[in-house]
């Protein structure tokens, strides 16, 4: 009988996974950190019921993945004007602090490929759990995935290793 392990251990062991999900659906704004916040808070209610031997890292990038949509809804729903700029955003899980300019080419993708980019490269989901999350199957998953590399590539010089994430000149 395996044992489930505890909450925290699951935050800490997947919550940076989340986070890169968060913002690469929703982009490096505050509300990639609300829809992780949000995401873990949800978890936490159903952690208990969750069977033993459930791909806990694929539950966990399902709900970020409603989160995010629910996020994207609340925003189109609600603008907010503000006087005075934020704080500057936590650069952790941000992929534009880190990958050369990659964030602006990434975001410029239709919405599918990007999706299907962040939930397979960042978040390590296979096709057909990502066809689950966005519609389709799993061969027009990979489709959108291929595209998405190919424009990226196409979009610059610059070789991307899309398994390490980063560029190489």
């Amino acid at each position: 009988m395996t044992v489930k392990q505890p909450f925290e251990a699951v935050v800490a062991q997947h919550g940076a996974t989340v986070l890169r999900v968060c913002r690469a659906v929703l982009g490096p704004h505050t509300d990639a950190d609300d829809a992780w916040q949000e995401t873990f808070v949800a978890a936490m209610r159903s952690y208990p019921g969750l069977s033993e031997d459930a791909n806990v890292e694929a539950w966990l990038v399902t709900i970020a993945h409603r989160k995010a949509i629910d996020v994207t809804r609340h925003r189109s729903r609600r603008p907010i004007t503000v006087d005075e700029l934020p704080d500057s955003a936590s650069d952790i899980g941000n992929p534009e602090a880190r990958d050369l300019d990659l964030w602006p080419r990434v975001a410029s993708l239709p919405r599918k490929q990007r999706l299907v980019i962040a939930y397979h490269y960042l978040a390590g989901l296979p096709y057909a759990e990502i066809a689950e999350l966005i519609g389709g199957n799993a061969a027009s998953a990979r489709r959108a995935g291929a595209d998405g590399i190919a424009a990226l590539r196409a979009q610059h010089p610059v070789v991307i290793d899309v398994k390490e994430g980063k560029a190489d000149e």
